[in-house]
C-alpha cells in the first residue's frame, strides 16, 4: 500500500489512543513516534446501555466515551487542517462507535479503516498490518 507523506494513522481501542504520522515517502513509509492526545472522555451518556447483573455496561459506556473523545479530537484536527489524510485502526466494536461520530470533512480525509486491535504495537507492526489490508 502506498501511504502518502504526512498521513495520520490513528490507533484507537477502548482505553488507548495514539496518532502516528508518515514522515517517510509514499513508497517507503516511516511512522513517527506516537502522539498521545489529551482527551476529554467525560461524555459518559448511558444511551443504549443498560446495567444489569452480568452486564458490563459501565465498562462499555467508558470505552464508548473514550472512542467518541478520540474521534472528536480527530475531527478537530481535520477541521483545523492539521490532518489531510487519515487512517483509522481500531477493533470492530470501537470502529463501529467511531464511525457514528465522523464529521463530514473527516470522512473526506479518511483514506482507509483497518479493523484490528493494534493498540500497543510498534510502528513497524502497524505498517505491516496496513500493508496486509491495503
Amino acid at each position: 500500500m502506498l501511504l502518502p507523506h504526512g498521513t495520520a494513522i490513528a490507533v484507537i481501542d477502548g482505553e488507548n489512543f495514539k496518532v502516528f504520522r508518515n514522515i517517510g515517502t509514499e513508497a517507503e513509509p516511516q511512522l513517527s513516534d506516537a502522539l498521545l492526545p489529551q482527551l476529554d472522555s467525560s461524555n459518559r451518556s448511558g444511551a443504549g446501555h443498560r446495567s444489569s447483573p452480568g452486564n458490563h455496561a459501565e465498562t462499555q459506556v467508558s470505552e464508548d466515551a473514550h472512542a467518541i473523545a478520540a474521534v472528536e479530537w480527530l475531527n478537530g484536527e481535520v477541521l483545523d487542517h492539521r490532518i489531510a489524510g487519515l487512517i483509522v485502526v481500531a477493533p470492530p466494536r470501537t470502529l463501529g462507535e467511531v464511525r457514528k461520530h465522523y464529521h463530514g470533512e473527516t470522512r473526506k480525509a479518511l483514506l482507509m479503516e483497518v479493523t484490528k486491535d493494534l493498540a500497543g504495537r510498534k510502528p513497524h507492526e502497524i505498517l505491516a498490518a496496513l500493508h496486509e489490508d491495503g
